[in-house]
């Protein structure tokens, strides 16, 4: 990570260990699959001709601030980066060709899996619709779990990468000679998930920048980061964004 991402990775881990909190994901949010095609698209490239260099730089920046804030990862991010890291290397060196004289581009061995994943997913897609359709079949009482967030066709579900770059934005926002305040006055994370508990509870639902507003200390806008993931985890929001305006929504359930 760079220092323009305003966010200093030693000073901030230093900080949430102090706080010994730790964001389990266990799950919830996506895989290193989901990482590689968020920033495929978010650069807007071809899955057949991918930017190897800088899709190999912003893994590893994520991973690293997701290690920052203490956030738990499963081996299998590892294992994406060193194969990205290991593709990238290949990638200067010259390409050896077969007997047809066709080029090896370390790039192949991505392309299949990324094929593979995506139609997956898009199975998954539908019939997870097909599956909300026949909800609607039968007759009850509304759910404190039936949000506009899911029935809004403008608003489609948000995962933890798009999360990731909505809080960089927030930093980037910050001063850029605003450092990390260490003192111990600063909020918990179980205070300040108490705290949004109220402001969503009132509201019914935010924008994530208004979680954001009049907070001055950079801690305490890792402190409120780590509340939403943990209010995601235990099922307490649900995070949608609008699809064409890119905002993001916190809706309380």
């Amino acid at each position: 990570m760079t220092a323009d991402d305003g966010i200093d990775t030693a000073r901030t881990e230093s900080f949430v260990m102090s706080d010994v909190y730790q964001v389990k994901l266990d799950g919830l949010f996506e895989g290193p699959m989901d990482l590689l095609v968020h920033l495929i698209k978010k650069n807007d490239v071809d899955i057949y001709d991918i930017p190897i260099a800088a899709i190999t730089d912003q893994f590893l920046q994520t991973l690293e601030l997701l290690q920052a804030l203490n956030i738990d990862l499963a081996g299998d991010f590892l294992v994406m980066a060193a194969t990205l890291t290991q593709i990238k290397s290949r990638m200067l060196l010259p390409y050896g060709g077969d007997e047809d004289g066709d080029e090896d581009d370390p790039r192949l061995e991505l392309i299949q899996p990324l094929q593979e994943y995506l139609e997956m997913k898009a199975a998954a897609e539908v019939l997870s619709a097909k599956h909300q359709l026949g909800v609607e079949t039968f007759t009850r009482k509304p759910a404190r779990s039936d949000i506009p967030a899911l029935t809004d066709p403008e608003m489609i579900q948000v995962g933890l990468f798009e999360l990731i770059d909505a809080f960089q934005k927030v930093l980037e926002r910050m001063a850029p000679d605003h450092r990390v305040d260490f003192s111990t006055e600063g909020i918990s994370v179980k205070d300040r998930i108490n705290q949004l508990v109220d402001i969503l509870e009132s509201r019914g639902s935010a924008t994530f920048d208004e979680l954001f507003d009049d907070i001055i200390r950079k801690s305490d806008i890792i402190v409120t980061f780590l509340a939403i993931l943990e209010m995601a985890k235990l099922e307490l929001i649900r995070v949608a964004q609008h699809a064409q305006t890119g905002i993001i929504r916190v809706f309380y359930q």
